[in-house]
């Protein structure tokens, strides 16, 4: 009996997902048949979040083209505040106003062939006054009356995200964080806490440099901390990583994104494996807090 990826779950929104999810903005350059190929083996795997963004060019495209037939089988997350009426375009930048939101959601739902969209996010962290002045919050709720939307989220950041949460009106956050990039740590709990759906961009820090996406600096913070001395014997470092980030029980789904099958396969392999032992986590934290990468650091 093939082995299942656990789930969790999202907080107020009562969605089921997996704790592996997928980050589509890796798709956006690609071909059609490898879009086609990679996209169906994500859903193949298991995996039943999607994460994308009228930003990651021809992301949402390719998901309508490829995967809308399979709509029941995953949940689904894009963004607003994207520019894409001529005056937003013109100043290059998100704009949170009532009809960029509104043409934004539309546009997604034409592109990914679907009549909702399970989360939007504002995408760029806006802070509080902005989205007031804009009455962005307003518009949304109009579109989920709509039923073109069925939660509310914010792909939010420090400093913005502490009002964030005490706004009181997000289902759902993305949050940037990995055992490398640590920063988001505490308010990762405590959105959980008040019953937000977390959702994790760069769980895996982007890839170990040269396999995946991630940096050199941030992957040097893997060495100073000796992380290869707690792996398993056939672990990979983003495997580690991966696991590391699961082990955080605030974390509900982790946006993994790869057009690479073989990166996906490894991604499922570690979801399966499941979190560290508790005193491997517990090792690693000391080790990283040693190296000044702590929470809020």
């Amino acid at each position: 009996m093939t082995k299942e990826l656990s789930t969790a779950i999202l907080g107020r929104t009562e969605l089921q997902v997996t704790r592996l999810g997928y980050g589509a903005m890796a798709v956006r350059d690609s071909e059609d048949e490898h879009a086609e190929t990679i996209l169906n083996a994500v859903l193949d795997a298991g995996v039943n979040f999607i994460d994308t963004s009228i930003d990651y060019g021809r992301s949402e495209e390719l998901i309508g083209k490829y995967i809308s037939h399979r709509r029941p089988e995953f949940y689904l997350a894009s963004k607003c505040g994207c520019p894409v009426l001529p005056e937003a375009i013109a100043e290059g930048k998100h704009v949170y106003t009532r009809e960029n939101i509104a043409a934004g959601v539309n546009q997604s739902l034409d592109r990914m062939k679907t009549e909702y969209l399970d989360i939007v996010q504002f995408h760029g962290s806006p802070s509080k006054e902005r989205l007031a002045e804009q009455e962005a919050i307003e518009t949304l709720r109009d579109l989920q009356r709509e039923g073109k939307i069925r939660f509310l989220g914010s792909s939010s950041t420090l400093p913005n995200i502490e009002d964030h949460i005490e706004m009181g009106v997000f289902d759902e956050f993305q949050i940037p964080y990995s055992a490398l990039q640590r920063e988001h740590e505490d308010v990762i709990t405590r959105s959980a806490e008040a019953g937000i759906g977390t959702v994790i961009r760069g769980g895996v820090a982007q890839g170990e440099p040269g396999q995946g996406r991630g940096r050199e600096e941030t992957w040097k913070r893997f060495q100073d901390a000796s992380l290869d001395e707690l792996r398993e014997e056939d672990e990979g470092r983003s495997a580690f990583v991966l696991r590391f980030t699961l082990t955080q029980l605030a974390v509900h789904t982790i946006i993994a994104g790869t057009k690479n099958t073989e990166h996906l396969q490894e991604n499922t392999q570690a979801s399966l494996r499941g979190p560290l032992p508790p005193d491997t986590y517990s090792e690693a934290k000391r080790r990283l807090d040693g190296t000044g990468e702590k929470p809020g650091s």
